[in-house]
């Protein structure tokens, strides 16, 4: 039977919704990000690997049959001459999309050579991701499909992590708790401990870290803490395909933000849920590794090949992939003018 009597046919065969094959394109795109970036894994030059990462990734996703237009990406057209908020891009032939961004999530775990940098995409219909440009950090709580229903990110941590243990039928000094490692997180930290629960500490990554706490197998049960908005929204579409959940209260940097806020309209008292933040159950997610990590493994290299692992994601059909790829790098160079070879 085929997968188009499962959707609406408006869905499945119109242009105004994302083809039902488009995950399998987006995967080129991270991979060639991920392969770009690998060349400068720990040579400590984090705009290096980021220029690298954003020129290949441009390149792959002008090749993608869609109609998008960049959502979240590497900022606003004055400051980022390729993949910048507003970009159109894809082939122009397909479906009507957002398109959010991130070529490298941990650009610093990338140049120190840290575990978890990834490359991420994430599509869905046009209209229907979150605004983020008026507040640029989010108060967040993710957790995995079996405490979607029991967490409240405006609960005391100590009833969230028992809440999360409960769900999985185990006690709190079972659960791990993810939080990016900030001053501004002391309290929580604090709050943590004291519940009994563990910690662990990540530098940057923020996509990553939402991720490990929604997928099985992680040994992450539950992410905490103030990170990016536009990150929140990109996790927001991974948990649209994983089940899990996303809660958010955007947070102020200042004055200026606070009011900027209130002058469009937002509520900075409201709680956002996962459909806040994507609101609509047709999206695509796709992350390939730079380094090794909880999530996949990173580029490895192996006599003229480069091996890159991917998660794929579809919201819709609730459809994960894992995607080992190997790359024959000759081959690559004959075509493309993407430089897979060396930093620089």
């Amino acid at each position: 039977m085929s997968d188009q009597t499962s959707v609406p046919a408006a869905l499945a065969t119109g242009e105004h919704a994302p083809d039902r094959n488009l995950a399998l394109e987006l995967v080129r795109v991270t991979e060639a990000a991920a392969m770009a970036a690998a060349r400068w894994v720990g040579r400590g030059d984090k705009n290096g690997a980021d220029g690298a990462a954003v020129h290949a990734m441009r390149q792959l996703i002008n090749t993608v049959s869609m109609n998008g237009v960049v959502v979240i990406g590497e900022g606003e057209k004055d400051n980022a001459p390729m993949l910048y908020n507003g970009e159109h891009v894809g082939d122009g032939s397909g479906a009507e999309c957002d398109v959010a961004v991130d070529p490298i999530d941990g650009t610093r775990l990338t140049a120190l050579g840290m575990p978890n940098g990834i490359s991420v995409i994430a599509v869905s219909e046009r209209g229907s991701m979150y605004d983020p440009s008026a507040v640029f950090y989010m108060d967040k709580l993710v957790t995995g499909p079996e405490a979607a229903s029991a967490v409240d990110i405006n609960a005391p941590v100590a009833d969230n992590i028992a809440a999360v243990a409960r769900a999985k039928g185990c006690s709190s000094s079972d659960v791990t708790v993810v939080i990016l490692d900030r001053p501004r997180h002391e309290k929580i930290i604090r709050e943590v401990r004291e519940a009994g629960a563990r910690i662990k500490l990540i530098t940057d990554g923020d996509v990553a870290g939402a991720i490990m706490a929604a997928r099985a197998g992680t040994g992450i049960d539950l992410m905490l803490g103030i990170g990016g908005t536009p990150e929140g929204i990109i996790a927001a579409c991974a948990l649209k395909c994983l089940g899990g959940v996303i809660q958010g209260r955007l947070w102020p940097r200042d004055d200026a933000e606070r009011r900027r806020a209130l002058d469009a309209g937002l509520d900075l008292d409201a709680t956002l849920s996962t459909d806040d933040l994507v609101r609509s159950d047709d999206v695509f997610f796709a992350a390939s590794g730079i380094t090794d990590g909880e999530l996949m493994q990173g580029v490895r290299y192996r006599g003229g090949r480069a091996v890159t692992n991917s998660l794929v994601m579809r919201g819709r059909s609730g459809t994960i992939r894992k995607i080992e790829s190997e790359h024959q790098l000759w081959k690559l160079r004959a075509y493309s003018a993407i430089n897979f070879d060396s930093a620089g």
